[in-house]
């Protein structure tokens, strides 16, 4: 991987990819800093990238070194899907985000937004042989949704993208099990609000599993059924099509009085 210090020559965006940029941008240092507010980071650590529009398969990835809190829409880092830098950045990239990040970007042309966690619950989740278990209403959003990836050591090794990719299939999320989990989506927002979802969902099944009492589960007809209600797959008399819309809104809002320099 180049050196972020390398002088470069950085191609000029049309007017309309740069206004999408500086969008893309605040939209993705938004995530930054709602990951730091609900408490999904792990330090310096752990990344969440964005493809930019055209045809170069740039995408946008955090400083490393920078905690998340840190994190604005100017000091995000551009690079290629061999990890290099594209423009000038005093700041280097995270080996293991490059090798995860670019693989599934590569592979999926509607994984815009990938996320990636070390959360405890997440962990303690991807620590169990039966993965994630249809408890609660949040976890059978996940039903038949989730992509497990087998522990091969820390990710800097490229041979590994081959097997992410292949893993994660057409799945929204992945378990990377004795790691942590893994979110993809359209925008920003919803992979976002999907690890929001997931992350809930393994502390649901944490804290039920440390009660110790006899834990029941629903029919795996019901849970495919809520799957299809909470993914809009049409199965419902009702639909809110709202709702990923007001739920980010809402959560813009929040990103406003907490960390207002995020959009800088």
């Amino acid at each position: 991987m180049s050196s972020a210090s390398t002088p470069l020559a950085p191609a000029m965006p049309t007017p309309d990819h740069a206004a999408e940029e500086l969008r893309l941008r605040r939209e993705l240092a938004a995530v930054y800093r709602l990951v730091a507010h609900f408490r999904m980071t792990d330090l310096i650590f752990t990344h969440i990238s964005v493809r930019l529009p055209g045809p170069e398969q740039h995408f946008l990835i955090n400083p490393y070194g920078l905690l998340f809190e840190e994190i604005t829409a100017s000091n995000l880092v551009k690079i290629d899907l061999a990890g290099n830098p594209v423009e000038d950045t005093p700041y280097p990239v995270n080996p293991a985000g490059f090798v995860i990040h670019s693989a599934i970007h590569a592979a999926r042309p509607d994984a815009h937004c990938v996320l990636h966690t070390h959360t405890k619950a997440g962990c303690a989740v991807a620590a169990q042989r039966d993965g994630l278990l249809p408890l609660n209403q949040m976890n059978m959003e996940f039903y038949n949704r989730v992509g497990y990836h087998e522990y091969e050591g820390v990710a800097l090794n490229l041979d590994e993208q081959k097997r992410l990719v292949e893993d994660l299939g057409g799945h929204p999320v992945m378990i990377l099990r004795n790691h942590g989990l893994l979110t993809v989506g359209e925008t920003p927002a919803k992979a976002f609000l999907r690890m929001y979802y997931l992350e809930r969902a393994c502390e649901i099944q944490t804290t039920a599993q440390a009660t110790g009492a006899p834990l029941t589960m629903p029919s795996p007809e019901i849970a495919e059924y809520t799957a299809q209600q909470l993914n809009a797959e049409d199965v419902s008399d009702f639909h809110d099509e709202m709702a990923l819309d007001l739920a980010w809104s809402a959560l813009l809002r929040l990103v406003r009085r907490i960390a207002p320099d995020y959009s800088d």
